[in-house]
């Protein structure tokens, strides 16, 4: 009879201190729980909520200047190869840029934002980031950037910012910065008293749009808003302006405008203003909605795309 063979000892594991197997398991669990669980407004608490929504989600080319920890960081739509971060060399000026629009990342922006922003801070000159997702070291990011805080922001047709002035860019990286500058669809922010994020976007297909990213906290009660105002036949902004849905995105809603592309973009202030005298009214109602208007709800229902 062959001799029976010694069990292996399993390895031991290497668990926190005080913790058993189990609770450290449980623990684990937890940790990966909380790391896969979607924050529902990323950007809530702060006054630049609507603008990093914007340039995260539909602005081609943008950059805006935010004063974090008292050092001034770049807050852009996109750097080159969509990369998360990057600190220019000292002989180029040493800027830093965090961008919003990035090939790595985490379904949670909010702390993907604080992990760039948090790495741009102590980043040594000429070194990159290439992924933005948050690992769990990263700060809040409302003790990065001041809740009052709002963004100016310089939106361009072109990614010529990508490169200080006068740098002697290589052939191949013409050629992959030509390509990226054809893909820019023409953009703008309309400049009107109003709450929130307006910007026109003209996508070449004959019709321009204007893009309203609202910052109220109750998405179903800005929608019934909007639908008291259809069923007026009052949600437009002009002639030649159309309702056309409204997108669903980081918790807060944006409705969509179909436009003629000839008019400019600025024109549209006073319409703005107008007809958010009315969302404001009406989001602040508390009235059964009528047939009709339940009718015009369903229908803006039907149209809004979550991105």
């Amino acid at each position: 009879m062959a001799p029976r063979k010694p069990k292996k000892q399993k390895a031991k594991d290497t668990l926190p201190e005080g913790m058993t197997r189990r609770e450290a398991k449980l623990a684990a669990r937890a940790a990966e729980r909380e790391a896969l669980a979607k924050d529902p407004r990323p950007f809530g608490g702060l006054a630049a909520e609507t603008d990093l929504i914007a340039l995260q989600e539909f602005v081609p080319s943008a950059v805006a200047t935010a004063e974090v920890n008292g050092t001034p960081i770049n807050l852009v739509t996109v750097l080159p190869g969509a990369g998360a971060g990057l600190v220019r060399a000292e002989s180029e000026g040493g800027e830093r840029f965090v961008a919003l629009q990035v090939g790595s990342h985490s379904q949670n922006p909010g702390r993907d934002l604080a992990y760039a922003l948090n790495w741009a801070l102590s980043a040594e000159p000429g070194t990159t980031l290439g992924s933005t997702v948050a690992d769990g070291t990263q700060p809040e990011l409302s003790t990065l950037i001041d809740a009052s805080s709002e963004l100016t922001i310089t939106e361009y047709n072109d990614f010529s910012w990508w490169f200080p002035e006068g740098a002697q860019i290589p052939a191949e990286v013409r050629q992959a910065l030509a390509r990226a500058n054809d893909a820019v669809v023409p953009s703008s922010q309309v400049k009107a008293d109003v709450p929130g994020s307006v910007w026109w976007v003209d996508p070449g297909n004959g019709k321009a749009h204007i893009r309203w990213v609202r910052p109220e906290d109750n998405e179903n009660q800005m929608l019934a808003a909007l639908a008291r105002i259809a069923a007026r036949g009052e949600l437009h902004l002009g002639e030649g302006s159309k309702f056309a849905g409204a997108f669903r995105t980081h918790g807060v809603a944006v409705p969509v405008w179909d436009l003629d592309p000839t008019v400019p973009a600025e024109s549209y202030a006073d319409a703005l203003v107008t007809l958010n005298k009315a969302i404001e009214e009406e989001y602040a109602s508390d009235a059964q909605l009528t047939a009709d208007e339940r009718k015009q709800l369903d229908n803006i229902k039907s149209r809004q795309v979550t991105i």
